[in-house]
C-alpha cells in the first residue's frame, strides 16, 4: 500500500521567512556576539564549527528577543548540532569520536 499525502487542508504551510534555512548535514559555525544580557548560547561554542544533525520542528519563537520583549511572534529554527570534542576544547585527551550536541536557535547559526 501506498502513503497518499495529506489533504491540502491537513499540510502545513510556513509563513514567509518560517522555513528552515539549514539541513541535516550541514557544516555551521556559531556566531561570535557579546550581546550584553542573558543569551542561550554558551560562550565556550562562539565561533566553533558543527555539523547540523537534525532540524527541529516545528519552528519556535525568537525566546531571547522574546524576553526582551523585541519580537512580534516570528518564529525560526532549533537546529541540534554536533561539535568534536577537540573542536570546543583543544587539549581535550579522550575518544577522537566524543562530541556535545546541542540545540541552537537559528540566530546564533552561520554557514560555513
Amino acid at each position: 500500500m501506498t502513503a497518499r499525502p495529506a489533504p491540502k487542508s491537513l499540510q502545513i504551510v510556513s509563513a514567509f521567512g518560517e522555513a528552515p534555512i539549514f539541513k541535516a548535514g550541514d557544516e555551521v559555525r556559531i556566531a561570535d556576539r557579546m550581546p550584553v544580557g542573558h543569551y542561550r548560547v554558551p560562550r565556550y561554542l562562539r565561533k566553533k564549527i558543527g555539523r547540523v544533525e537534525a532540524v527541529v520542528e516545528p519552528a519556535f519563537v525568537d525566546n531571547e528577543e522574546e524576553g526582551y520583549g523585541r519580537n512580534a511572534g516570528s518564529r525560526r529554527h532549533y537546529y541540534r548540532i554536533a561539535f568534536p570534542m577537540i573542536e570546543l576544547w583543544p587539549d581535550y585527551t579522550g575518544s577522537p569520536k566524543d562530541g556535545l550536541r546541542i540545540e541552537v536557535f537559528e540566530s546564533w547559526i552561520e554557514r560555513v
